[in-house]
């Protein structure tokens, strides 16, 4: 248990911080291979390969964020369970959560393998790119148990306040998925669906790390009639899990409509805005790192009945975070374009001319990261109290904010307008969550 963490005592941001920075490091892996995806692909495939990766990759983010959704979802009982020193209902609480998690994996393959050809389709997917984009994500969609499995087991380990073993976990995923996209794409010449081969294996290997270690953790040793059907259980759980997941789901259905204003200014751009968007990960890593901090500190004080130390843990959490936030934005203001040159291949104008988009639209979100990471917090803060339909609201702004802009303002400023979508989405948020966060914090001091 010596990796665990009981997050109910001592200095708040000195736990939050300590506990956010393996998972910061964890997470900066897991975007290092999506990166490698990337490069890989770009410097192999060419522009067109990129691009047929960009047209999937909403659709992607829209099954892995759901996936996401449920099982940081669950993970809040458990934090809570943990917190409170309850043992049993820990236990139960995992048992169910894992048999959800694998009926849930297997309707979103099935419904995954069904929907990617029409879905793409519906996004106006160039007929150049459509066939590698199908097999991009047919494949990432075989992988989608494997993907459940790993987000439940790293959600068991850190609503215990273990964010070192997914940390392990990822680092040696990451090398693995690099190796394998080298063998894949390059050596085997697989094209994309090498490279989505690669990153499911790789997945499959990080969770393989993260199950060994819920094994070996005594008071987790599950019993049979842990896995008796639990239907209060199973509702609360889904109660919890199912905001996030919908919510989850919203932000990516407005990322496919985002993508669909992006897929009718041609190939080029659409490898320029992929680029981008790959850097996007690394752009808030730290966000999502503190977010799941919040969520199992805020869980775990919650469980302890310490409710005067979530307010000062947010505070803490939130000046680390808006540092951490001008810290990235210099870094992509001044090398940005270096790293995005990494993604891109052809001849000196087509090159040229997809990386002044890619910098442009890098540039905007770089400014604006301060906005981003006060959602991150703010909405795990709310969500590690056990309210997760305020954050679902925020979602739906978001979802809103990003449409709105991406429909209407390239109608005003033509492809400029797109980039701002991001932006507006984050703000719209941001609204929502300000007070809802009054709100919350009003029901646990009155």
């Amino acid at each position: 248990m010596d990796s665990t963490k009981n997050m109910t005592a001592g200095k708040p941001g000195q736990l939050i911080f300590s506990f956010a920075l393996p998972l910061m490091i964890g997470n900066l892996f897991q975007q290092l291979y999506t990166v490698a995806d990337a490069m890989i692909v770009g410097q192999v495939l060419g522009v067109a390969g990129i691009a047929a990766v960009g047209a999937a990759e909403w659709m992607i983010w829209l099954m892995q964020g759901m996936i996401q959704g449920f099982t940081q979802g669950f993970s809040i009982w458990m934090a809570q369970a943990f917190g409170a020193g309850n043992a049993k209902e820990l236990r139960l609480v995992i048992a169910n959560s894992a048999v959800l998690s694998a009926a849930i994996a297997v309707l979103m393959l099935v419904f995954g393998q069904f929907a990617a050809a029409p879905i793409l389709h519906i996004l106006n997917t160039p007929a150049t790119v459509f066939p590698d984009a199908a097999v991009y994500m047919r494949t990432m969609f075989v992988g989608i148990p494997v993907v459940m499995a790993y987000n439940l087991s790293a959600s068991i380990l850190r609503s215990l306040g273990d964010g070192k073993t997914p940390l392990y976990a990822m680092v040696f995923a990451s090398i693995l998925n690099i190796a394998l996209d080298l063998l894949f794409v390059a050596v085997f010449h697989r094209g994309v669906a090498g490279a989505a081969a690669a990153t499911v294996i790789a997945q499959l290997a990080s969770g393989i790390f993260c199950l060994a270690r819920i094994r070996s953790i005594e008071m987790l040793k599950l019993e049979k009639e842990d896995f008796t059907p639990q239907p209060h259980t199973h509702s609360k759980l889904l109660k919890l899990g199912f905001p996030m997941a919908f919510q989850n789901a919203v932000i990516s259905v407005g990322g496919m409509i985002v993508q669909s204003v992006v897929n009718s200014f041609g190939v080029l751009f659409i490898a320029g805005f992929t680029a981008t968007n790959k850097l996007y990960g690394m752009l808030e890593v730290a966000a999502t790192s503190y977010g799941f901090a919040m969520t199992t500190y805020t869980g775990q004080n919650i469980g302890a009945g310490k409710y005067g130390r979530i307010r000062s843990g947010y505070r803490a959490a939130m000046e680390i975070a808006v540092l951490t936030s001008l810290v990235i934005m210099a870094i992509m203001i001044f090398g940005g374009r270096a790293i995005l040159g990494c993604f891109i291949s052809g001849d000196e104008k087509t090159v040229a001319d997809t990386l002044a988009i890619a910098y442009h639209y890098l540039f905007i979100m770089s400014i604006c990261l301060p906005i981003l990471y006060y959602l991150h917090v703010t909405r795990s803060c709310i969500q590690g109290m056990g309210n997760t339909v305020l954050p679902m609201v925020s979602g739906i702004a978001e979802f809103l904010m990003r449409t709105g802009a991406a429909l209407l303002l390239p109608l005003l400023m033509g492809q400029e307008g797109i980039f701002y979508a991001e932006i507006a989405a984050w703000a719209g948020a941001d609204v929502v969550l300000f007070f809802s966060f009054l709100h919350c914090m009003k029901l646990f001091y009155d």
